[in-house]
């Protein structure tokens, strides 16, 4: 006691040494600190509320796949019952989400009764060869799926952008990879040929986000660099390879995939119809969304009136 009435203001620490409160010292509390504080914990706490709010969106659009990916498992079911063999290729411009979709359609698969191929340049022997040789070695047995992370129709897109080929290595191709692809329906094997097309201002978002993302780098490419650069060049290419190569066998199918979710929907309901097995539920909504599916035909139409009103093509 410092007096008869007033008591001194001592608490312990935690290892029992006395402790004075600001108050008798006439000190007083760091504001400024005590306020970033709050700001610091208001921050992370719509940081969590964020990641709360994307987790329970990505867990519901997973959940909307489920359905379809389960008639996929009956669709293979029917492959096999059948001896049916499938092809799908999946085309379009880096960045346009094709391994995404690839990844989503094949999430419960059998895996014994599909492969994914992707392959890379080709070898000096198989610059000898024919070459669709390669993708033949590759083709899917009875009862298989074989799904093309890019095919060979990199020679009538990536290849003659970049100088891969010679031009009139590009123009053998154009001519026969219709007769080709006619032999493989003829055959029996179901082909899909699927084109994913992004806007310019969707890919740059998404090169950007692989530049920073450490686990999205790996998917950062030289060719990626140039790609925005090359933009019109891809486009032209795109239209010549429509053109040329959209048949009544073999016709394309444009996915619009700015969102992700809805291009891969689409893309199991479009592989789902090509395949005449008995459904699973059929009551699922089965038609695709017309604002993200487009004919082959129609995407050339498209791009044709583009190019008669602003002079040239923009997607």
């Amino acid at each position: 006691m410092t007096d008869g009435n007033t008591p001194d203001i001592v608490s312990l620490n935690p290892d029992g040494a006395p402790e004075q409160h600001p108050e008798a010292t006439g000190g007083s509390p760091d504001v400024a600190a005590l306020m970033e504080r709050q700001r610091a914990l208001e921050e992370e706490l719509q940081r969590l509320k964020k990641d709360r709010r994307k987790a329970i969106r990505r867990y519901r659009r997973e959940n909307q796949l489920k359905p379809y990916q389960a008639e996929l498992i009956r669709m293979q079911q029917y492959l096999e019952d059948t001896n049916r063999r499938m092809i799908i290729l999946f085309e379009g411009r880096d960045a346009a989400g094709k391994g995404g979709t690839i990844r989503r359609v094949t999430r419960y698969m059998n895996e014994k009764h599909y492969r994914i191929v992707a392959l890379g340049k080709p070898t000096e022997t198989e610059k000898t060869q024919w070459f669709f040789q390669k993708y033949v070695r590759q083709f899917p047995r009875g009862g298989e799926v074989v799904l093309f992370d890019r095919s060979w129709y990199n020679r009538a897109m990536v290849e003659p952008v970049f100088g891969f080929c010679t031009r009139e290595e590009y123009k053998n191709f154009m001519r026969g990879v219709g007769g080709f692809e006619k032999d493989l329906v003829r055959q029996g094997t179901i082909l899909i040929k699927l084109y994913f097309s992004v806007t310019r201002e969707e890919q740059a978002r998404r090169f950007e986000r692989r530049k920073t993302d450490p686990l999205r780098q790996w998917k950062l490419s030289e060719v990626d660099v140039q790609a925005q650069d090359r933009w019109d060049d891809f486009t032209n290419q795109k239209y010549e390879m429509l053109k040329r190569t959209n048949t009544t066998h073999a016709p394309w199918t444009v996915i619009r995939s700015d969102n992700k979710h809805l291009a891969r929907l689409n893309a199991m309901k479009v592989i789902l119809n090509a395949v005449p097995y008995e459904r699973f539920n059929p009551d699922l909504d089965f038609v695709p969304d017309s604002q993200v599916v487009i004919s082959g035909a129609r995407e050339i139409e498209l791009m044709e009136a583009e190019r008669l009103r602003s002079g040239k093509f923009s997607h």
